[in-house]
């Protein structure tokens, strides 16, 4: 907590900065979204990489064990390049992907807090509620919604990052006596 309150500057600066990136993603939320795309394959092509490494240095010798982490971390390599020679293609179904995900989230949480009914299970019912929404919006809206869907998301995201790091930096100043 210390070195929050002694540099408080910098994580207002960081603060800041995401939120100028998270409008940028907003106003060309298209462009946000082929570029998330691509860097998703190049983590995603790093990611084979070191898992042919990790199954020739570790798995080596144990046969069941090295098949399968070499064949996903293969899997990992085709992906990548697909995304990264294909981001058009790559921000379509992963569109597809994250709109199911809504749809089973939102079902999830409307089954779960309807039934268990916790402490304020309104607010989990109501996030459920948007959740399938939110999967039933992006699923109708596809495939059009493909090309704005995640920048639109990842702007949004960085947004709201930014601005819990600008809050919690003021609130360190305050307590540091700055």
């Amino acid at each position: 907590m210390e070195s929050f309150k002694a540099n408080w500057g910098w994580f207002l600066a960081w603060g800041i900065l995401l939120v100028i990136a998270g409008i940028l993603a907003l106003i060309d939320a298209a462009f946000a979204t082929l570029v998330s795309v691509f860097f998703l394959g190049i983590l995603l092509l790093a990611g084979g990489i070191v898992g042919i490494i990790n199954s020739f240095s570790f798995w080596w010798g144990k046969w069941r064990g090295f098949v399968l982490h070499f064949l996903l971390a293969i899997l990992y390599i085709i992906a990548g390049v697909v995304l990264m020679h294909q981001p058009i293609a790559g921000a379509v179904w992963l569109t597809l992907l994250l709109g199911i995900f809504y749809l089973i989230l939102g079902c999830s949480r409307i089954i779960y807090f309807s039934t268990v009914k916790a402490l304020r299970w309104g607010w989990g019912l109501t996030n459920g509620i948007i959740s399938l929404l939110i999967g039933i919006l992006i699923l109708f809206s596809w495939p059009s919604s493909s090309f704005y869907i995640i920048g639109l998301f990842i702007g949004i995201d960085l947004i709201f990052w930014g601005w819990s790091y600008i809050m919690s930096s003021l609130a360190a100043r305050k307590w540091a006596g700055a």
